[in-house]
């Protein structure tokens, strides 16, 4: 009979299992963050979540034991040094698990699996992206370049916004008011 036996194999032996499952979580620790597919981002989430709680406890006893699943040193230093004061009050869901689009070798199911405390910030991107722009008579708004502004024309584009213009002074055509806004 096979009753609690629910853990995925995922195709390997015993020992192939628990020594790339070892060598994920040492990367997983390392790098914070893996790419793979996601079944195994499952099977991994399982094996390391206990061992970044064990962290928690900085003792010989769990080093030892944390040890005994990673061997290797570097990787349950940093676990016990960096990660554990990262995670000292989070009682648990010490990983994530973003699905990610199909490899294109196989169509497998990928996904990273990151750290909780040491994401990036998603959508920064889209947020800055979604500023809106001013429209103009002559058609649509001129694309922005992607090239930085020096400061000092930064400074100049200020000043000449900030320049009063009386009202004598104001032009009489459409052209003349797109060119009295972009400043020439």
């Amino acid at each position: 009979m096979r009753h609690g036996k629910k853990n995925n194999h995922l195709g390997r032996t015993t020992s192939h299992r628990k020594a790339m499952l070892s060598n994920m979580a040492t990367s997983l620790i390392l790098h914070k963050r893996i790419t793979t597919t996601l079944a195994k981002a499952k099977v991994l989430r399982g094996y390391v979540e206990p061992l970044l709680t064990k962290s928690k406890s900085d003792t010989t006893h769990s080093r030892r034991t944390v040890f005994s699943y990673l061997q290797d040193k570097e990787a349950t230093t940093i676990l016990f040094r960096e990660i554990a004061e990262k995670i000292a009050n989070r009682p648990g869901g010490y990983t994530r698990i973003i699905k990610l689009e199909n490899r294109l070798g196989d169509n497998a199911e990928m996904a990273i699996i990151e750290l909780v405390d040491y994401n990036t910030v998603y959508g920064v991107d889209t947020a800055a992206a979604a500023k809106k722009s001013t429209r103009r008579r002559g058609g649509a708004a001129k694309p922005k370049t992607a090239a930085p502004v020096a400061a000092e024309e930064v400074a100049v584009a200020e000043e000449v916004k900030e320049a009063p213009v009386a009202e004598t002074e104001a032009p009489a055509t459409p052209e003349a008011e797109e060119n009295a806004e972009k400043g020439e």
